[in-house]
């Protein structure tokens, strides 16, 4: 049977900018090199790089970082439950601005136009988070600016979302490559009992592969086919497999926590 479609196309790309107007968002981006009296902070395009490997990793049927991906996917959300929360706050902070003055967007004059490299769904979910703390902080300064807030609180809220960034870098950074695969686990070889050993056991259902992130990528088996050649063949995730959140209880346990354990009991201007 003939090919319908005899080109050869390649892949569909599509140029990206972000825009920063803040600072601190601008450091979040950059990030910060270890010293002497302070630890190395990943970039955000360091967190993207983790995104990379973690992602490969679960395309060549690697549990654990199918099991990373969910990890990291639910401390995306918490970060965003964060975020809402101080976003939340703020907007009954500037409610209290008498309404005959109206206050138009707090914008950089000079923002800073980023380009933007990025082949995962955590990745962008992860600049969607940085967009809104860029806001947030534009925001903050706003309301410090027509004297809605101090100094200091405004400077306690800019660095607690900050801290949301930052301990998400953090939990990526723990990512380890197993160099495993299910059928290791399937035969239980040395591979997999070493892998045990040093990462710990997985949750069953997302050994077995019943239980994978919504971002999760298509898994790539190489086999042997009937005339003695390697070829690659694209496994998907089983009939019934549950996406993440709706089977199992192992929801990650992070230094951000509850959206309430970010902000603390104190409200903006509380």
């Amino acid at each position: 049977m003939s090919n319908p479609f005899p080109f050869t196309l390649g892949p569909l790309r599509s140029s990206m900018e972000l825009t920063l107007h803040t600072h601190y968002a601008a450091r979040i981006w950059q990030g910060r090199p270890a010293g002497e009296e302070k630890s190395g902070i990943i970039s955000l395009n360091g967190f993207v790089s983790l995104m990379n490997k973690i992602m490969r990793g679960a395309e060549q049927d690697d549990p654990y970082a199918d099991f990373w991906m969910i990890r990291i996917h639910e401390k995306l959300e918490h970060s965003k439950d964060a975020f809402t929360l101080i976003r939340d706050r703020l907007d009954e902070r500037m409610g209290s601005l008498p309404t005959a003055i109206r206050v138009g967007e707090n914008f950089n004059v000079h923002p800073v136009t980023l380009p933007l490299y990025i082949n995962t769904q955590l990745g962008f979910l992860a600049v969607y988070l940085l967009i809104d703390y860029d806001n947030i902080v534009r925001r903050l300064l706003l309301a410090h600016r027509t004297a809605l807030m101090g100094r200091r609180e405004m400077e306690r809220w800019i660095n607690a979302g900050g801290h949301v960034l930052r301990s998400l870098f953090g939990l990526a950074q723990q990512f380890k490559l197993s160099g495993t695969t299910r059928e290791d686990f399937i035969a239980n070889n040395a591979v997999a009992r070493e892998a045990r050993e040093r990462f710990g056991e997985l949750p069953t259902d997302v050994l077995e592969g019943t239980r994978r992130c919504e971002f999760a990528p298509a898994i790539i088996r190489r086999r042997v086919n009937d005339e003695g050649r390697l070829e690659v063949v694209e496994a998907g995730v089983e009939d019934g497999a549950e996406v993440e959140g709706t089977a199992g209880e192992s929801r990650v346990n992070s230094s951000v926590g509850s959206a309430d354990e970010v902000m603390g009991s104190e409200r903006l201007g509380g």
